[in-house]
This record gives structure tokens, sequence and C-alpha cells, in this order.
């Protein structure tokens, strides 16, 4: 008796061993076809690699047995719809989902992660939720009164930011509460690093040394070291450049002044709209220990030098000819332009994104 029972533990333990090899992902979307498929997908860096595939049974039913060397994302995929999976070995996760649902709504439980990751796709949903019926109001009343666009957006405008901004303060919460989970990660990666900079260091600082062995995290902590390095208060990162007229460009030309790099493109029709706020800013300044070099993400010499002339920018100018692929506009971090940096007389960064009336604000009371 007592080696049948020795057996059978021993059965029990080695099967619970390979069950501990993978995770499994059970199942269920409504108004799913028969027999169409389904696909697991890993994330590696910014692809989806495709990782297995089934079909639906005619209930919606699906299953996936897959491991992974450690904690990681994962996303399941059908008829367009994606949602994401938070996995590791020995999670057994259950996922349902409505593939007529627009908003792309589901719930997951089973494991940690899981868990944790439907915690924040329900505090999103209930901001998305009113926001949506903002956006539906407001659709209705203009279709009402046409009009009256303008005005009424307006009158909503507030309203709508108001809840945008509950909503970013909701997943910033939640990540700052749950740092040593991967759901926590993944809620500071849904913030804008231009509006939560300071918060999104933050973090990274906070979770340097978790989920070693995790592509996405090591990929981030790269990215905000980077980042860490152009904040208001940081030396501003040495370069030289090409200017337009071929000759190397120095930032250290420019110590002792405050000198606005300001990042543009002829193509970029924001940049050219700022552009008559930073002649008026030059004009202003220029003879106040003040000046502005532009760095040009253009790829088109020709365009680039039409630009300059038909905004009349009189300033010093350069660039790498690379879009956002140059050395110093990697260098600063840039991924969306006009982007901004105001270096003071040692070579500090005391600003940044600064455009129209704040730029005017700032120098005026920096320079006068």
């Amino acid at each position: 008796m007592k080696r049948i029972s020795y057996l059978l533990i021993l059965c029990l333990a080695f099967a619970a061993c390979k069950e501990n090899d993978k995770f499994e992902i059970k199942g269920q979307f409504k108004n799913a076809t028969p027999q169409s498929k389904v696909y697991l997908f890993g994330l590696q860096k910014d692809n989806a690699v495709a990782l297995d595939s089934t079909v639906f049974s005619e209930k919606g039913e699906f299953r996936f047995s897959h491991s992974t060397a450690d904690v990681d994302f994962f996303k399941i995929s059908a008829d367009s719809h994606e949602y994401m999976i938070i996995a590791k070995n020995g999670d057994v996760i259950s996922i349902s989902a409505d593939l007529s649902d627009k908003n792309l709504g589901y719930h997951i439980s089973g494991a940690r992660e899981a868990d944790k990751l439907q915690e924040l796709n329900t505090t999103k949903n209930e901001y998305i939720g009113r926001i949506n019926a903002i956006q539906s109001k407001f659709e209705e009343t203009v279709a009402a009164q046409p009009d009256k666009r303008d005005m009424i957006m307006e009158q909503v405008r507030p309203q709508y930011n108001a809840e945008i901004q509950a909503l970013n303060a909701a997943i910033l919460k939640f990540a700052e509460a749950n740092s040593s989970s991967l759901a926590g990660f993944y809620a500071i990666n849904l913030l804008n690093p231009a509006e939560y900079e300071k918060e999104v260091v933050a973090y990274s600082d906070k979770i340097k040394s978790s989920f070693s062995n995790n592509a996405a995290v090591t990929d981030f902590l790269k990215k905000m070291a980077g980042l860490k390095a152009v904040q208001v208060g940081q030396p501003a990162p040495q370069f030289t450049i090409n200017g337009i007229d071929g000759k190397p460009v120095k930032l250290s030309d420019f110590k002792g002044k405050y000198v606005l790099i300001d990042f543009w493109a002829s193509w970029c029709m924001p940049c050219r709209q700022e552009n008559p706020n930073l002649v008026k800013a030059y004009r202003q300044f220029k003879d106040k220990n003040f000046t502005v070099l532009g760095i040009s993400l253009d790829k088109d010499v020709a365009a680039w030098k039409k630009a300059i002339e038909a905004d009349q920018l009189t300033w010093n100018h350069a660039g790498e000819l690379s879009d956002f692929d140059g050395a110093t506009v990697r260098l600063y971090q840039v991924e969306a332009i006009p982007s901004s940096f105001l270096i003071d007389p040692n070579g500090k960064i005391v600003a940044k994104g600064l455009r129209g009336e704040e730029l005017d604000a700032f120098l005026n009371k920096t320079l006068l």
C-alpha cells in the first residue's frame, strides 16, 4: 500500500512539473465564426511573431499551450482584433471577449499577471466608457446643430480633457502601485512619455533591477536612460553636425548664449505653423544673448532650403538628411516634431518644448 501511494505521489508530482513547463490559455469568444483562425503571437521588440494558431469551435472556444523562458507579453488575435496577455509557465489563463465589440473589451483571469491586467482593463474601461459617452453626445448635438460645431466643441472640450487626464492619472497610479508586475510596466507604457517624462523616467529607476530577462523591459530601460540624459536640469549632450553649407556645427560653438535647438522639417505642418513664433522670438531676443539652431529632419535639401527661405528663418541651420534616424535626433530622443530644447549659457537644458506664448514668456522672464 505504501509503495502504491509513493508511486502515485511521484506520478502526480511529475505531471505537475510537466504542466509547469508551459502556460495554457483557454478562450471563448462570442460572435466568432466556427473554424475561423485564432492566433497566438509573441512580442519581440516592436514586432509580433506568430507562435501558434488554431480554429474556433462551434461555441467559439479555443485553447493554446506554449512555453516561455520567463514571464512575458503575448497577444491573441482573431478577426483583426488583438488582446494583450501576460503569462509565464504554469499559468492557466482564461480569456473571454466579444468579436463584435468595437472597443475590444475582454476579460482575463486565472493567474497573478492576468488578474492584474484585468484590474487595469477594468479601470481603463470605466474612463473610456465616459469618454465615449461624451464623444457620442457631442456628435448627436452637432448633428442637430451643424452650424454650431465649433461652439459645441469648445463647450465639450473641458469635460473631455478632464476625463482624459483622469484616465492617465489612474493608469499612472496603477503602474506605480504595481511596479513588481509586468501589468504595471504595460500600464506605464500607455502614457505619452512627452507628457509624463518625469514620471516615466522615475518608474524606470524603480524597475531597473526587475524583469532582467524581459526584452521589452530591457529596451524600455535603455530608452529611458537616453531620455534621462536630456531632461531639464541635465547638461545638454554635445554633438557635431553638418550645417546646411556642409561645414561642421558644434553645440559648443554656442556656449555663453541661450540657444534654442529646434528640431523641425519642411514637410512638418505643425513645425511650419510654429515658425512665425520662432521668427518673432529670434528678432526680439537675438541681441540679448539668444539664438536658434535649427536641426532639420529633411532628406530633400532643396525642400529644406526652400522652407528656410519661405519662412524667413535667418538663424543657423544644420541637418543629417536622415529623418528620425539622424545621430543627433536619436541622441536627443526626438520621436515627434516640432521638438525643442533651450540650453543656457553654461550648457544646461533649462526648458523643453516651449512654443508660442510659453517661449515668449520664458524669454521675457529670463532675458529682460
